[in-house]
């Protein structure tokens, strides 16, 4: 079996790279500025984190059955997982922002702190349905 042929990791990797690409197209909308680097950048629309494991998780249970082992162990980590980016990192997201507010203009040469590290629920969930119209595609073809 080709690597190109295990579903799971091809819906896998095509969720994380649609993802990754809306959000380089979003923010050249929502900004009128092409930036590439949004492209490798955690948080913002759509969460990758989500379209990736839930295009994963939602493979795995197409090939290998929803009563697999397998399936069960990756729908528990990704729902941690997008538990964790709308909670921990969105808390993470909002510490540095305040930071950055208070630090601004009182510390010489401060580097500001990456604000954009969580998701809101409204991005994870957008990230999920990707993630399930990926991995459906996949199985399709």
């Amino acid at each position: 079996m080709s690597i190109l042929h295990n579903e799971p990791l091809v819906s896998a990797v095509i969720a994380w790279f649609i993802a990754q690409f809306l959000k380089v197209i979003i923010h050249l909308f929502k900004e009128k500025d092409f930036d590439i680097s949004k492209f490798f950048a955690s948080g913002g629309m759509p969460s990758s984190h989500s379209s990736t494991v839930t295009g994963l998780a939602l493979s795995v249970g197409l090939t290998e059955g929803f009563e697999n082992v397998t399936f069960a162990i990756s729908a528990i980590f990704a729902t941690i997982i997008m538990y964790d980016a709308s909670g921990v990192r969105l808390a993470v997201s909002k510490h540095a922002k305040l930071l950055n507010d208070f630090f601004h203009g009182r510390i010489k040469n401060y580097k500001a702190l990456n604000e954009l590290v969580g998701h809101t629920s409204y991005e994870v969930v957008v990230g999920a349905i990707l993630g399930i119209i990926v991995a459906i595609f996949v199985s399709k073809f």
